[in-house]
């Protein structure tokens, strides 16, 4: 079963790498200057869902959560370094575009602390503004698909007047391969609302840009902001139509491997944490500075990054299918035995064929174990739906 993709980029030196190693415990190279990642890091990482056990009243728990939270595996893609100009190859530019073809959301990592220059060069703390990173991403990636769409544009001429007109199959046939569904490319042909055989250069970009909002939206990560200037954090948090959360992936390193040594109790995405262990001065210390930079910004951010790019920008839900109803519970009698991350708007029978596609061929109907309901083929599920899917296989 394939895992839905979320990529990690950003301009060399902003922290992605430790990002990525925060989200997954996959040992990465980490150090302090340029393109220290060049090829791509491919790691799981995590959602963080309500699990329904306490909901369903399962008093001993479903064994697949952890204290009423369920971790929902995805996967997390740390790409090379982008610098501008990499649409034309600058840097490590055609390995990083092709390395986040696959990912459905983009978390861009910001160097929060202004100590990198546009092409993450150290510079030292509160000399550049991390503002004007902002938007070279997304320009970077309008281009590249501008420059994919620009590829042979008289041949895609005469493939449009051959076809009579059919403007969303000549571009889908373009666009084949680069991570663009075709209901990206219809949605954006709507948009433009100007026939293709009349398209000039500015048009093309402009469809590249919806392209590239469709099929890439972005959250953005104001990184280091442990040690960012907080004028600078706040200047990005009061950026306007932008997602943007405060981070720190060394202080969500430092307390995942905390509570992987039983010092401390800690879920990824807790506000807070709870001390266990026998700890030195230093180590309560540095979980002290950590535990008061979480309470002014609520948490790490880390896991808030991931859970909002799935749920918000990309518009998930988490749906539970069972065999057995009445007990929530598969064919060996395991509770909740699986978690399916699914579009917002998905069907009885999308999730039969989730399951397996047989079943999905097979379907009958669904049972809702909630409301022991019985629901048809095309009844909408809803966030934190337990389904039984009955068919004749």
């Amino acid at each position: 079963m394939n895992m839905l993709s979320v990529g990690l980029a950003g301009k060399p030196n902003s922290g992605k790498s430790t990002f990525f190693k925060a989200a997954t415990l996959v040992e990465v190279d980490i150090a302090n200057y340029p393109f220290t990642t060049i090829d791509a890091n491919h790691g799981v990482s995590y959602v963080r869902a309500p699990c329904p056990c306490r909901e369903l009243g399962i008093k001993e728990g479903c064994g697949r959560c952890k204290e009423g939270q369920r971790f929902i595996a995805i996967e997390l893609i740390d790409v090379a370094g982008l610098v501008p100009d990499a649409h034309l190859g600058k840097g490590l530019g055609n390995e990083f575009l092709d390395a986040l073809r696959v990912a459905e959301a983009v978390v861009h990592v910001l160097d929060a602390s202004g100590g990198t220059d546009l092409e993450g060069n150290p510079i030292g703390l509160a000399n550049h503004d991390p503002v004007t990173d902002v938007k070279f991403l997304e320009y970077e990636i309008s281009m590249w698909l501008n420059g994919i769409l620009k590829r042979n544009w008289d041949k895609l001429m005469r493939n449009y007047k051959g076809v009579g007109g059919k403007q969303e199959q000549v571009l889908m046939e373009q666009m084949a391969g680069v991570g663009v569904s075709d209901s990206q490319i219809r949605r954006a042909v709507a948009e433009m609302k100007k026939d293709l055989g009349s398209w000039k250069d500015e048009d093309v970009l402009r469809f590249a840009g919806l392209l590239r909002a469709y099929s890439k939206p972005m959250i953005l990560a104001a990184n280091k902001m442990d040690i960012a200037p907080p004028e600078f954090v706040n200047k990005l948090l009061a950026l306007k139509n932008e997602l943007v959360i405060p981070v720190s992936g060394s202080a969500e390193i430092a307390l995942r491997m905390a509570e992987k040594a039983g010092l401390i109790k800690y879920k990824p995405g807790d506000a807070d944490f709870e001390i266990v262990g026998q700890l030195n001065k230093a180590q309560t210390a540095g979980l002290e500075k950590i535990r008061a930079l979480m309470k002014e910004y609520g948490g790490t951010g880390v896991q808030k990054c991931i859970n909002r790019a799935v749920f918000e920008l990309l518009d998930y839900i988490v749906l539970y299918p069972v065999e057995d109803e009445g007990k929530f519970t598969d064919r060996k009698g395991v509770i909740l035995p699986d978690a399916f991350l699914m579009k917002r708007g998905s069907t009885a029978r999308d999730l039969a064929f989730r399951v397996h596609s047989d079943i999905g061929e097979s379907f009958l109907f669904a049972i809702d174990a909630k409301t022991k309901m019985r629901l048809g083929e095309k009844h909408e599920l809803k966030d934190g739906d337990v389904i039984k899917i009955v068919s004749t296989k």
